[in-house]
C-alpha cells in the first residue's frame, strides 16, 4: 500500500512515509500535532482511499478502555429478569461490542481511529497495551476469545494534553505533523477553493502567518480556521486591498482569534503600529 495526497487531502511526503511505514510494520500510527492540522482527516482519507470502513472511537475524559472492547448491560438484564423475559437466558443479549471488537471481527480490514487519546485518564493507554499488541481479548461473561481476523489499520491521534506511557509509545509508529508552510497551505486552500484569486490567497496567508508569529498569542489559528476565514472572505467579497488597508483587527477576525486575550493583543499591536506610522 502506498498512501499519498488525494483530491481532497494534501499530505506531506514525510506523513505519507509514516502512514506506509506503520501499515508495513502492522503497528498503530500515533499522530501528534497542533489541533486543526488534519490528524483526524488523515484517517478518514486513508479509509476512503483504500475503500475500507472507518471505525472512529472518540475519546473523552470519562472514556474507559473497557468500552472499546465491550460493555455488559447488567441493569437491562436485571430488568428483563424481573419482567420474565426469555432474553435473560442468553447473556450475549446484554453484551454490546465496542470499536475494537467491531474492528477485530470486520469482514473487511478497517481503519480504526482512536481519536484524541490524550483526553482520557493516564492509565487508559496502558489498559489497551495487550489488545493492540496481540489483537485479541477475552469476554469474561460469555467465555469467548475475540481474535482479530486481520489486523486493522490503527490510527491514534493526540493533541499533547498528556504524556503517553513509554510502554505504549514503544508499540506505536510515531509521527509529529509539523504546521504546513505557505506553499503547502496554498495547495490545501486550493483543494477547498480552486477558483480563489491568487492575490487574495497570498495576502490572506501573509495576514494569517503574521498572526501566528505574534508573541504571547494564547491560541494560534490552525489550518481549519484558515479555511473557515477564507470562506467568509469569499462570501463577503472582501478583496486583498481591504485586507491590506485594515488598520485594526482583520475582517472576520472571529474565525481566527478564539479568545478575548488574543483579540485584545492584536488590537493593542495594531494601535501601536498606527502610532508609529503617525
Amino acid at each position: 500500500m502506498q498512501f499519498s495526497s488525494t483530491s481532497s487531502y494534501i499530505v506531506a511526503d514525510e506523513l505519507a512515509l509514516a502512514v506506509n511505514a506503520a501499515v508495513t510494520l502492522e503497528k498503530p500510527l500515533l499522530l501528534k500535532g497542533e489541533p486543526g492540522t488534519g490528524k483526524t482527516k488523515l484517517a478518514e482519507e486513508l479509509a476512503a482511499s483504500l475503500g475500507v470502513p472507518l471505525l472512529r472511537w472518540q475519546i473523552k475524559s470519562t472514556t474507559k478502555a473497557q468500552q472499546g472492547l465491550y460493555e455488559y448491560d447488567a441493569v437491562s438484564r436485571l430488568r428483563d429478569s424481573q419482567l420474565g423475559s426469555d432474553k435473560v437466558h442468553d447473556i450475549s443479549n446484554y453484551i454490546k461490542p465496542g470499536k475494537l471488537w467491531q474492528a477485530f471481527t470486520a469482514a473487511q480490514r478497517p481503519v480504526l481511529l482512536i481519536d484524541e487519546i490524550d483526553k482520557a485518564d493516564i492509565e487508559f493507554p496502558n489498559d489497551l497495551l495487550h489488545e493492540l499488541d496481540q489483537m485479541e481479548f477475552h469476554v469474561y461473561e460469555t467465555g469467548e476469545q475475540i481474535t482479530a481476523q486481520q489486523r486493522p489499520i490503527v490510527v491514534i491521534t493526540s493533541n499533547n494534553e498528556k504524556e503517553l506511557p513509554d510502554a505504549f509509545l514503544r508499540r506505536c509508529f510515531f509521527h509529529y505533523i509539523n504546521f504546513p508552510d505557505a506553499a503547502t497551505l496554498s495547495d490545501i486552500v486550493r483543494v477547498h477553493y480552486p477558483d480563489i484569486q491568487r492575490e487574495l490567497l497570498q495576502t490572506a496567508l501573509e495576514v494569517f502567518f503574521d498572526v501566528r508569529k505574534l508573541p504571547n498569542l494564547k491560541k494560534k489559528p490552525s489550518t481549519s480556521e484558515l479555511i473557515d476565514w477564507l470562506k467568509l472572505l469569499l462570501v463577503e467579497d472582501i478583496g486583498p486591498q481591504q485586507l491590506r488597508d485594515s488598520k485594526g483587527l482583520m475582517p472576520m477576525f472571529g474565525a481566527l482569534l478564539k479568545n478575548e486575550q488574543d483579540v485584545q493583543l492584536v488590537e493593542k499591536l495594531a494601535f501601536m503600529a498606527r502610532r508609529r506610522e503617525s
